[in-house]
């Protein structure tokens, strides 16, 4: 199980939120050392009203009570936000994935100040996925970051 084939689970994610109408942003939890996935959400503020039902934080919710978080690794399409980050902290997640950071840079120095390792990818389909979803909705992104 590498970071690609991990990074393909969390875009089929994202794309499954786009179609359901929302925020393409997906993301997965994973055993790497036993090669399973644990968990899997996206983006859900659209389709429930949540405002905090970010990819990572609904993949984090689907992962229930747990006490494996250290050998975890987190995978999400894009730059976590701070909440999204918080959330990871919180539960000692030793590792993130991140398909990339151009289209937004969320709070990667809280990873690297608590000593997590962030992989970023710079994945032209996660950029691609992105990019196009800001043109076409600007209003709602800007909505999910705060803007």
């Amino acid at each position: 199980m590498t970071d690609d084939d991990l990074m393909q689970e969390a875009i089929a994610e994202a794309e499954a939120g786009l179609a359901e109408g929302g925020i393409p942003i997906g993301s997965v939890l994973a055993d790497v050392a036993k090669g399973v996935i644990v968990a899997r959400g996206h983006n859900l503020r659209v389709q429930t009203g949540d405002p905090t039902a970010h990819a990572e934080v609904a993949c984090i919710r689907h992962a229930g009570r747990r006490r494996d978080w250290p050998t975890l690794t987190l995978v999400s399409t894009l730059s976590p936000c701070i909440m999204c980050t918080g959330t990871a902290l919180l539960y000692r997640v030793p590792r993130v994935v991140i398909g990339e950071n151009r289209t937004f840079l969320g709070a990667e120095d809280l990873f690297a100040e608590r000593g997590v390792e962030a992989v970023v990818l710079q994945d032209e389909r996660c950029i691609e996925l992105m990019t196009r979803f800001i043109a076409e909705r600007a209003d709602l992104w800007n909505e999910d970051i705060g803007v």
